[in-house]
């Protein structure tokens, strides 16, 4: 399956911009040990890229949850098929996504982490697409604000392909 890609957001731009959040979100956690809450599939590469630019003690953990199937329209419930394989009791979490779209996920999943009795909860996300948003979310940190076009690479995907281009490419389907 081959597709028209064009570059959005390059590697040099994702890159520097992960380099800040890191800065900032060490400055935020100073004298803390953080647990990363990967969401797979998508967040792997920007989990990856920011814990080895992090200057804080950090841990991680991995869920896999959805609120898509092979479409491309949130559904507005979630499934959960990998859970965390460790307690987050008394711990500051920071969960990690690769997009916000709908809002609809994190708006289902933070309230089920606070049940678990973390000290925090910080979102972060690669990609904001707020334009887009169903369900109010806090997102603590921001890579880039994205307008509404159907983004691949860095870890998105379509229909789990492309997630390996080192870029934020537009997709023409």
């Amino acid at each position: 399956m081959l597709h028209r890609i064009t570059e959005y957001i390059s590697e040099e731009k994702i890159d520097q911009r992960i380099r800040e959040l890191a800065e900032q979100i060490s400055r935020d956690y100073a004298k803390k040990e953080v647990r990363l809450i990967c969401i797979l599939k998508g967040s792997i590469f920007y989990t990856c890229e920011l814990a080895k630019r992090l200057t804080i003690p950090v841990t991680m953990d991995f869920m896999s949850v959805s609120s898509y199937g092979a479409g491309m329209r949130s559904s507005g419930k979630i499934t959960i098929k990998k859970d965390l394989d460790e307690s987050i009791r008394g711990l500051d979490v920071l969960v990690v996504e690769d997009i916000i779209d709908s809002g609809n996920t994190l708006h289902e999943l933070i309230p089920m982490l606070w049940e678990r009795g973390p000290a925090s909860i910080k979102v972060t996300t690669l990609l904001d697409k707020p334009s887009r948003r169903e369900s109010q979310i806090d997102v603590d940190y921001v890579g880039f604000e994205i307008e509404d076009k159907y983004i691949v690479g860095y870890g998105l995907d379509y229909d789990q392909s492309y997630r390996d281009l080192p870029y934020i490419g537009i997709i023409e389907l």
